[in-house]
């Protein structure tokens, strides 16, 4: 058994291209067609609250963070999240959104938001979104709009569109 030495980390510009490798590998082409990538095409994702994580100095994971307005909630958007398949299973992805999370929540945040598989991000304390709630700029799956609410009143505020806040 190999010993591996995970270090989680703020991303930086230095990890840029190797994240769209990361991101490319996970997703292929059609990641730029879905709802999420329309609104992180609005503006830049906060490097601040979005991490990589490093198996000895090899970077094999990432997760971002997207400022977003939500109906009248001021939240970040997370994803992609993404880890190289040789690291797949090892817990890496759940660690990244714990970090990513928490550190939204000493941000300020009111609300953690995605598109993801509820199964997978709901033991992380992700909830459901009111269906159809949130209008995204393309096609979702409302089932598959899930949020950590941060502050109070988040759900009945998560009413109207979503998009990128400068």
């Amino acid at each position: 058994m190999l010993k591996h030495d995970l270090v989680y980390l703020t991303e930086d510009a230095s990890h840029d291209a190797v994240i769209e490798l990361i991101n490319a590998e996970a997703f292929g082409p059609g990641r730029f067609a879905k709802a999420a990538a329309r609104i992180r095409e609005q503006g830049p994702h906060d490097r601040s609250l979005s991490f990589v994580c490093a198996d000895d100095g090899e970077t094999i994971a990432s997760v971002r963070m997207t400022p977003v307005h939500a109906g009248e909630v001021k939240g970040h958007l997370l994803g992609p999240l993404a880890v190289r398949p040789s690291h797949k299973n090892r817990g890496i992805g759940r660690e990244l959104v714990r970090i990513a999370v928490e550190a939204a929540r000493r941000h300020g945040s009111e609300a953690v938001i995605l598109v993801g598989d509820p199964p997978y991000y709901m033991p992380l304390g992700f909830e459901r979104v009111s269906y159809d709630a949130l209008k995204f700029p393309g096609p979702v799956d409302p089932g598959r709009v899930l949020v950590v609410p941060m502050a109070e009143g988040v759900h009945p505020r998560l009413k109207g569109t979503i998009g990128w806040r400068g």
